[in-house]
């Protein structure tokens, strides 16, 4: 095992190794590996960005798929909001790959950790077609920042963030002059 994972190492510095594509709106694989673009999704993934980057919550965007009917990935009906942020957030729709994002810290577990920084990841920009352009990638990030910085301080969370702060417009920005 240790010598398969060195070997990953290996290709991934080299830019080699071939990135997951498991459950990826908008792409497939052919048989040699490489990604290739699904024109109805992509499509989907481009208005996701457009009404992300215009404003629309992740619960609005929810909302519009399910509207619409859209089928997700794995041909459900529903749609979860933390599967439209991992579209939002995920670097292969702008046609980069980022490897060694998450590794396995033992063999025996198969516990699978994200890399915080215990090993290097490796960026292999313009590895397949993106659906979306990288400007409008990085807006999307900028503005997913900008909201996550928006939410106030809560005490009790042990993140710092009330959990109902994105739910509802008033949460943790009002505060009673009594009782606190």
């Amino acid at each position: 095992s240790g010598n398969i994972r060195r070997g990953r190492q290996m290709h991934a510095k080299v830019g080699t190794l071939k990135g997951p594509c498991y459950r990826l709106y908008g792409y497939e694989k052919d048989a040699d590996g490489k990604f290739h673009v699904i024109p109805e999704q992509a499509e989907i993934v481009r208005e996701l960005y457009k009404r992300y980057e215009s404003g629309a919550s992740l619960r609005n965007l929810q909302d519009w798929l399910e509207e619409n009917q859209i089928k997700t990935v794995l041909g459900e009906s529903k749609w979860t909001t933390t599967s439209i942020k991992g579209i939002l957030t995920n670097e292969k729709y702008c046609g980069d790959v980022l490897l060694q994002k998450t590794f396995s810290t033992d063999v025996i577990s198969k516990k699978v950790v994200k890399n915080t920084g215990q090993l290097p990841k490796y960026l292999i920009q313009n590895h397949h077609e993106g659906i979306v352009t990288r400007e409008q990638f990085q807006a999307v990030q900028a503005e997913l920042a900008r909201r996550s910085a928006l939410r106030s301080d809560s005490k009790q969370a042990v993140t710092g963030r009330s959990c109902y702060t994105s739910k509802y417009a008033l949460s943790d920005r009002l505060v009673c002059g009594e009782c606190g």
